[in-house]
């Protein structure tokens, strides 16, 4: 337990990104497409309005695999897929200690239910891997970060359809066997809970080829649950080495009020969120989920050797995501977990975004406190536009204050007595943002130069922060 100020010299300083949003490598070494590889960039959004991009239709998933007109940011990246060695370097410049990515499934199973992997896809994440390896930067892994073949919504219908579990059992046990002895951490799913707000990237269902898309996207879940389970089982199986998380974005939120009926209504919002982690860290479904379910006519197909496997398998860790807080008002919102209201007492950023450094340490107490499991966080971080100054320099004062904000209330937390093992700044250097396929919404220590067309030389430039977190880093979290 720590007591003091100060990090325990186990924390693992570093940092996260996604293949979809960094790597680009568009079709090289046999890749396919996955569901981001359809995510158009609208250079007239209402950034004020844009959460995820949610839903899509069958049509719309077809034309943009045709279209040659469009601008699909998440196809290229910051060509990570070339330039990771060099990009790497400079993390560990800044004395990363872990770097969180994903693996992109299309890439290894191009389709999704290939009999055989794709070898070259394997040996890019073997050099990924050792280059990491080599630099004293832990792999910390995630199997899916939206990043299902769009075969499995072609063919499939996506993960709604139970073949789907074992399609990705498989791919995981793939990982799982390949890379023992080169990664530890894995994350099953990346923000599992996140199906209501960008639901097309987290299960891959076509809104109109399903007849009931709120049945279909919790059936979606468990079945994303069982396919856990399952390699959960595996990988207890290949090695105990290897500690396997699950991971949610904090949705959990505040009352907008102390009225009753806004604490009632936030109490249900936030279940609604811990159902997810109730289920891979309990390894059963709650009653107020199942009462949800029948209160709503929503009929799931859950077998009984289903219940079996998820009790036996359950979370070694809680990967969180934090990086605002949220109210719920019992007038304004409804049960939809994408509906919230601002709160008036907090400054947020360009996209709506609060700020809110206790609302971290909120949940990670939240979340301790309910399961008493190892937590990462797996990513925290401050999108904003920043500007190259006549002397060439960034000066990103406000992701400073941001981070450092945060930081210390992780420290807090860890106070408290809360188990953290990890931290991972989000997109350390700049990459295609998730929800709005922009580049200009800028997270990192290290600014790429691309707009929001792509347009630019790809140089590598450090802002401010880079020295900063570089001396958060080497001074265990006492500088900040």
């Amino acid at each position: 337990m720590m007591t003091t100020k100060g990090f325990p010299d186990r924390l693992l300083w570093g940092g996260a990104v996604a293949a979809n949003q960094c790597e680009g490598g568009f079709r090289e070494g046999g890749k396919g497409l996955s569901v981001a590889d359809v995510h158009r960039y609208n250079p007239d959004m209402d950034i004020t309005k844009v959460s995820h991009e949610s839903e899509m239709t069958l049509e719309q998933v077809q034309k943009s695999m045709l279209d040659e007109d469009g601008y699909y940011p998440k196809r290229y990246g910051i060509d990570f897929f070339h330039t990771y060695k060099a990009d790497l370097a400079l993390l560990a410049e800044m004395g990363f200690q872990n770097f969180r990515t994903s693996i992109d499934w299309s890439r290894i199973f191009p389709n999704g239910n290939e009999e055989v992997p794709n070898e070259a896809g394997l040996q890019f994440y073997d050099a990924l891997f050792d280059e990491c390896l080599r630099l004293g930067m832990e792999p910390i892994i995630t199997m899916l970060h939206y990043e299902t073949p769009l075969g499995i919504t072609l063919k499939y219908g996506g993960w709604h359809n139970r073949d789907v579990i074992d399609l990705f059992a498989k791919y995981g046990e793939v990982l799982l066997r390949r890379y023992q002895g080169k990664v530890k951490y894995w994350i099953v799913i990346n923000q599992i809970n996140l199906v209501h707000y960008e639901s097309f990237n987290s299960v891959a269902i076509c809104a109109d080829q399903v007849e009931n898309l709120e049945q279909a996207k919790f059936q979606a879940i468990h079945n994303q649950f069982i396919a856990s389970a399952k390699i959960v089982e595996k990988a207890r199986e290949i090695s105990e080495d290897f500690q396997i998380g699950t991971m949610l974005a904090d949705c959990t939120a505040y009352p907008y009020s102390c009225e009753p009926e806004d604490v009632i209504m936030t109490m249900r919002r936030n279940r609604m969120q811990y159902y997810f982690s109730d289920v891979q860290l309990r390894g059963e479904y709650p009653t107020y989920i199942t009462r949800y379910f029948d209160d709503n006519n929503i009929k799931l197909n859950i077998l009984p050797e289903d219940i079996v496997l998820l009790k036996a398998n359950t979370m070694d860790f809680l990967a969180l995501s934090y990086y605002y807080s949220q109210t719920i008002s019992a007038k304004k919102n409804t049960m939809n977990p994408a509906d919230t209201t601002l709160n008036p007492n907090l400054k947020a950023n360009p996209w709506g975004w609060s700020i809110d450094p206790l609302g971290l340490y909120n949940c990670l107490n939240q979340y301790y406190d309910r399961y008493q499991v190892p937590l990462m966080i797996a990513e925290n971080g401050f999108g904003m536009y920043d500007k190259i100054e006549e002397n060439g320099k960034i000066y990103d004062d406000y992701r400073i204050a941001y981070l450092s904000a945060h930081i210390e209330q992780m420290q807090e937390a860890m106070r408290d007595g809360v188990e953290i093992f990890a931290y991972c700044a989000w997109g350390p250097i700049d990459i295609v943002s998730c929800s709005s396929a922009e580049m200009e919404k800028r997270y990192g220590f290290i600014y790429v130069d691309l707009d929001n067309m792509g347009e630019g030389t790809g140089k590598r430039i450090k802002k401010k922060s880079f020295d900063w977190y570089k001396e958060v880093i080497a001074s265990n979290g006492l500088k900040l």
